[in-house]
Order: C-alpha cells, then sequence, then structure tokens
C-alpha cells in the first residue's frame, strides 16, 4: 500500500468514514472540499459527523489525512472517490450541481492511470452521461483508456453499532471491466466483501431499489397504523406478532414520516428517470410518497384529536415535542418529518417547545422553536408531550407518567400508553 494516493472528494457524512476507512488500511488521504472552514476544523482534529469522534479525527490526522480546499491534489492521486451531495432539485429530478462541479475541479487535475469512482446518490446513467464526459472534456483523457471509471453506492447507515464500511458488502460496477476491476482493487483493501456489477447503471439501480424497497414497506406500515387505528387494532402488536415468523417477512415501523437523504429523497431520482425516459409513472414509488408525506398532518390530527378528548384545542395549547432528528441517538436532522410535524402545529395556533439532547437549536421556516433544558419540568408543565423520535437516554415509561398527556409516534413506550 506504500506511496498509494486517494481523494475523497466531499467531507460529509459519506466521504469522511470513506477517508477514516481508507486512513486505517494504509492510504494516504486527502479530503477535498469546497468548505473552508469545515477543512480547518478537520485540520485542527475537529469532527462534524456523529458517527465520527474528535478522537477519530486525530487518529487520521496521525495516520497522513489532510483536509484540503485545493483540487490540485486530485494531479497526485491514485484513486479519486466523489461523495458530494445530490439532493432534490425542481420537478423531483436531483439537483447534479455538486456532481458536476466536482468532475470539472477532478477533470481539470486528472492525470493517466487515476481511477474515479463516484459514489454520490442519483439517477441511472449519471456516471456515463454526466460524469464521464466532464471528465474526458476537462482532461482531455479518454475514460477506459486513459484512466478508469466506476459508480459504488454509499451503504452508511449513520449511528448503527453493527455495519460500517468494512462489515457492508460494496457494490461497484465499472464503464469497463477494468474500471469495475480497479474498483474492486481499491475497496477490497477495506471492505471485507466488495461485490462486483455487470456496470455502472446496475450499480446505480440497485442503490435506488435498495431504499426504494425500505420507502415502500415504510408506507404500507403507516397506512396500515390509519386504519388499524378506526379498527380499534394495536399495529404494534400487529407487527410484533408478524416478525415472529422466520421467513418471508422483514419488519418495517410506522412513524411520523420518513427522514434522512435516502428514504424520502432517493426513490424519487428512480421515479424521475423513469417519467422522463420511459414517459409513465413509477406507481409503487409515487404512491408510497404520497403515503409517508401524509403522515405529518395525520400525525398533528391525532395531537388535536388527542387533546380534545381533554377539552383542550389545539390553538393555544404547549406541545413539548421530543426528538427532533430524522434517526434515534445521532445529530442529523436531514429530512427530518419532524419539521412538517411543528409547522403543522405551529400554523394552528399550537406553543411548540422541543426537548432533543442532540440538538441545540432548531429553525423552521416559520422560525426558531424554543429548546427546553430541563426535560422534567418541560414535561410537567406541557399540554401534550410528543415523541417524534425515541433517543436512548428518554425514560418514556416515566415521561408518560408524568405527562398529562403523552403521544409516542414510534410506539416505543409501554401500554397504556398513547402510540401511533
Amino acid at each position: 500500500m506504500s506511496g498509494k494516493r486517494v481523494t475523497v472528494v466531499g467531507q460529509g457524512y459519506v466521504g469522511l468514514p470513506l477517508a477514516q476507512a481508507a486512513a486505517r488500511t494504509g492510504w494516504s488521504v486527502n479530503g477535498l472540499d469546497v468548505t473552508a472552514s469545515l477543512v480547518d476544523a478537520l485540520n485542527a482534529g475537529v469532527s462534524h459527523v456523529d458517527d465520527l469522534s474528535d478522537a477519530h479525527i486525530q487518529e487520521m490526522l496521525e495516520l497522513g489525512y489532510r483536509a484540503t480546499t485545493d483540487a490540485g491534489i486530485v494531479s497526485e492521486s491514485d484513486v479519486v472517490v466523489i461523495c458530494v451531495p445530490t439532493p432534490l432539485g425542481e420537478a423531483g429530478a436531483p439537483d447534479l450541481g455538486a456532481v458536476k462541479a466536482a468532475s470539472r475541479s477532478i477533470g481539470d487535475n486528472l492525470r493517466v492511470g487515476t481511477t474515479v469512482i463516484l459514489e454520490s446518490t442519483t439517477y441511472p446513467g449519471t456516471t456515463d452521461s454526466i460524469v464521464k464526459p466532464i471528465l474526458e472534456e476537462a482532461s482531455d483523457l479518454v475514460a477506459g483508456d486513459d484512466f478508469d471509471l466506476a459508480y459504488s453506492p454509499e451503504r452508511i447507515d449513520p449511528g448503527s453499532q453493527n455495519y460500517g464500511i468494512k462489515n457492508t458488502p460494496k457494490l461497484m460496477g465499472g464503464i469497463d471491466e477494468k474500471s469495475t476491476r480497479a474498483a474492486v482493487d481499491f475497496y477490497g483493501t477495506f471492505v471485507d466483501e466488495p461485490v462486483a456489477m455487470y456496470g455502472t447503471r446496475e450499480a446505480e439501480t440497485a442503490k435506488l431499489l435498495e431504499n426504494t424497497f425500505r420507502h415502500v414497506n415504510i408506507a404500507l406500515v403507516n397506512e396500515m397504523a390509519k386504519f388499524c387505528k378506526e379498527l380499534d387494532i394495536d399495529i404494534w402488536e400487529v407487527i410484533r406478532g408478524a416478525a415472529t415468523k422466520p421467513f418471508g417477512f422483514m419488519k418495517f415501523t410506522p412513524g411520523p414520516g420518513v427522514g434522512g437523504h435516502c428514504i424520502p429523497i432517493d426513490p424519487n431520482y428512480l421515479s424521475y428517470e423513469v417519467r422522463d425516459k420511459l414517459g409513465y409513472p413509477f406507481r409503487f414509488v409515487e404512491l408510497a410518497q404520497e403515503i409517508n408525506n401524509s403522515m405529518p398532518r395525520y400525525i398533528s390530527d391525532r395531537v388535536a384529536e388527542l387533546l380534545n378528548e381533554h377539552r383542550k384545542p389545539l390553538n393555544g395549547s404547549d406541545v413539548l415535542l421530543l426528538g427532533v432528528t430524522y434517526k434515534a441517538d445521532i445529530a442529523d436532522q436531514r429530512e427530518s418529518p419532524a419539521r412538517p410535524v411543528a409547522e403543522l402545529l405551529r400554523a394552528r395556533g399550537a406553543n411548540i417547545r422541543f426537548h432533543d439532547p442532540m440538538v441545540d437549536v432548531w429553525r423552521l421556516d416559520s422560525g426558531a422553536v424554543p429548546r427546553e433544558v430541563s426535560l422534567d419540568d418541560a414535561v410537567s408543565d406541557s399540554d401534550i408531550v410528543v415523541v417524534l423520535q425515541a433517543h436512548e437516554s428518554y425514560d418514556l415509561a416515566r415521561i408518560a407518567a408524568d405527562s398529562k398527556v403523552m403521544f409516542d409516534t414510534r410506539g416505543k413506550s409501554p401500554k397504556p400508553a398513547v402510540r401511533l
């Protein structure tokens, strides 16, 4: 591994753990990012990612890792991996602005023999039709001849104690067999199971299938939660029973919506591509999106109903929201369903406040939400407590006992607490 250099473009939730994994196995790693303040913080040993502590960044620095804003470092690299964000743009299309900008910067500095790998989630064909032409035009080199090009979807599970980069199988598909082998050779140095795919489009689509599968099944249990409530059936007991089946069933749970970068966004890339290229809808995705997007309003309606049962109007009531991140025990707020829930409650006149051990400041489009420091005082002073994210530190049984009304949208509280 001596002398092998990799540049990871984008030092966020995907790129930084990748840089760590490569550094730990002997790669000389550069983290390239456009945000100067982030680069300065990383070089000072300060992390901004939940799964990596400051000590982890210090370890990386001791192993030779350096963050930089200078794209010229690409010219010294054997491998370049693109890990930049791809948020939703207009009409459900992915915003590839960061991917295009990264490709141009790489192309301007690309040398013969380099392997370029895209990890950013996007629609099928992006590697071939977007990244490849930009790299070739900027570098005056030919992909497949002068440099290798592949796609390898990220599989980061923030906050997971069970799966990391090393023990999660990694897909990769190149524009040709040589490019696929180059990607396998790179990831094989720190991933236990690199999985070669036929090509870039298959690898790109596999990523979208993974998250579409989750999106659709979450929508299924969300819709079941609604009608089970009307039929006086405990959806959580239904799921517990079904999950005892050792084959043919996978457990999914309902909630206030879907969050993170993957589930609420990635399936739309595939839906967009189907409509754009084939002219008809991907009906499962669009129906799932409709159902999952309806959950914040359903939650606000349930809050109003529960208050009404206690002779309290929603307008003017003090509502405490517990947990505003998209996933338990991490600080990541990307696409958190807590945001639309809070906006809907505020629009209906509720006085909303929040408590979250992972979040100090929480701002909505309608303005900042007051943060409660003392959980005990906040619970006792609220007309209703709404659990939107069940962080491990919350003693939900005690909170339910101390609340005037508690509504648990995650189903983690013991009965007789009110659950979704």
